[in-house]
């Protein structure tokens, strides 16, 4: 009897192990994971199936889950709405349907299936593989014949191992796909070519291309070779068209300048003092006629007194009057000289009178004339 019982519990716990299943599929797609059994045709009723599944840090988490004739699909907050049983789970198929798919649904998952006390358990293991970003494509080095330049190519995201080769695009008929033949691959960076010597046979468009598991992306880059002589003449020419601008500018500026200069001297010219301008004259009145007349009145009715003093005056010689009238030029009283100084005086006859008479009266007048009005 114990050995009877015995056996019955051995037989209620032994179930069926499945084969290890490994499934690798691109990101974005629809996948399927298998899982079979028989064990729902004779009971529906005690039929339970559990899909868990093990991440990569090891946690593990349901999926999807039926039991009591329900199912229970939104179990995980990152697979809700994307996980389903694929077929008729309770014929036989409890296989699992994850889409669209993601990364973070790589793992190992467990398919668990219990009816009357009989088990059956599948593993599936499962590999998400992202398609390479597309590459970005750049040039490092002088683009001039006799230097080397280096070609890069490297794509930001995708599942390693990501490999990268370069080609020639074949542009014309004839044309040679190859790198040229001074080329070398940087083994630690595989993007990266290194074309050394460019000639002018090195132009053209280069395509790069990454690929992995999932798929391939590419960009493409154009190389120009240009000739140093071309450079420098480039180089020159524009160094010519800077210095004539600067010189058109420096030729404006001093033009504007100069207008400016000759506006405001203009401007200031009335307002301006010379300092070596002579000082205002005073305004000289010249005696008229009437003036004349009227003094040679006076003059008449004054004749008794100047009769009275003819006779001193015509002592008087004709270089003092000179030299007590600085103003007065010597050629208006007669010539001076030694003769006059050394001889005596001579006696004044009638004429000299005369003469000397008007002369008082006519000097008297000159020097009222430079007086200031």
């Amino acid at each position: 009897m114990t050995l009877l019982v015995l056996l019955g519990l051995v037989s209620y716990y032994v179930g069926t192990l499945g084969t290890h299943t490994e499934i690798k599929k691109v990101a974005e797609e629809k996948v399927t994971l298998p899982c079979h059994h028989q064990l729902g045709l004779p009971e529906k009723d005690t039929l339970d199936i559990e899909w868990l599944l093990t991440d990569r840090e090891g946690n593990q988490k349901v999926v999807i889950t039926y039991s009591s004739h329900h199912v229970y699909n939104n179990l995980t907050e990152e697979q809700r709405g994307r996980v389903a049983f694929a077929s008729n789970f309770l014929a036989g198929d409890a296989s699992l349907q994850i889409e669209p798919l993601k990364p973070s649904d790589e793992g190992r998952y467990t398919c668990k299936v219990k009816n009357s006390g009989r088990y059956v358990w599948s593993y599936v293991i499962l590999k998400v593989l992202v398609r390479p970003s597309k590459p970005k494509c750049e040039l490092e080095g002088e683009l001039t014949e006799g230097s080397d330049l280096t070609l890069q190519c490297e794509s930001s995201s995708g599942t390693e191992p990501i490999v990268y080769s370069w080609q020639r695009v074949q542009e014309k008929a004839g044309e040679d796909e190859r790198l040229p033949p001074k080329s070398k691959i940087d083994y630690n960076r595989p993007g990266r070519v290194l074309l050394q010597n460019l000639t002018m046979s090195s132009s053209g468009l280069y395509q790069c291309t990454a690929g992995n598991e999932a798929g391939k992306e590419s960009c493409v880059v154009r190389v120009t070779v240009q000739y140093v002589q071309s450079v420098g003449m480039i180089a020159g020419a524009v160094t010519g068209m800077v210095a004539g601008a600067l010189l058109i500018f420096l030729l404006v500026w001093l033009l504007i300048r100069r207008k400016d200069k000759k506006r405001y001297e203009e401007e200031e010219r009335p307002n301006e003092i010379r300092e070596d301008a002579e000082a205002p004259k005073a305004r000289l009145v010249k005696p008229s006629s009437s003036s004349s007349g009227s003094r040679s009145s006076r003059s008449g009715s004054s004749s008794t007194r100047s009769t009275a003093n003819s006779g001193s005056r015509s002592q008087r010689t004709p270089c003092t009057e000179a030299a007590r009238r600085p103003g007065l030029g010597a050629h208006a009283y007669g010539p001076v000289g030694p003769e006059a100084r050394g001889s005596e005086p001579k006696k004044a006859s009638h004429a000299t009178l005369t003469k000397a008479e008007n002369t008082p009266s006519t000097i008297p007048s000159q020097s009222r004339a430079f007086q200031t009005v």
